[in-house]
């Protein structure tokens, strides 16, 4: 018969690729930008309105009421909204999570006991055991050294 030596696969080389550093993106220069925008229409539009009439002033000031009223409604119907969403949350952890919370509990109390009822009558006793032919073992070395 003939012994073929073991034949070995060599193994791919890794592939590495290099860290990129990650891309900046726009969003700061964009958001200053904007913010630039915001401020000069808002200054724009307060030159404008000390240079109008009391007629024009008084009509922006009831749009503005207006639309001050509409955001009050509406963040009125969110928090409507949230509060449902929040006792529901409360519901849900009172009865669910906390009888799941109970029964782990349980199990891992029962789990303990287990383990320690087979660490007090199957790994200790084995163990002394060990130790015991474990001794007699050296002790008849001692006694009776083997010759060698």
């Amino acid at each position: 018969m003939e012994d073929n030596p073991p034949t070995t696969t060599a193994l791919p080389e890794p592939i590495v690729e290099p860290v990129k550093a990650p891309a900046k993106s726009g969003l700061p220069i964009g958001l200053i930008i904007g913010l630039v925008v915001v401020v000069g229409l808002i200054i724009t539009g307060t030159v404008l309105l000390l240079r109008s009439d009391n007629d024009t002033t008084a009509r922006v000031r009831d749009v503005f009421i207006i639309f001050m009223a509409l955001e009050s409604l509406v963040i009125g119907v969110v928090l409507v909204v949230l509060v449902v969403q929040l006792a529901t949350l409360i519901n849900l952890l009172n009865n669910e999570i906390r009888p799941i919370i109970r029964s782990t509990n349980e199990t891992v109390n029962t789990l303990k006991g287990t383990v320690t009822f087979l660490s007090d009558n199957l790994s200790e006793p084995v163990i002394r055991l060990n130790e015991t032919i474990a001794a007699l073992k050296k002790f008849f070395d001692v006694i009776r050294p083997t010759r060698r």
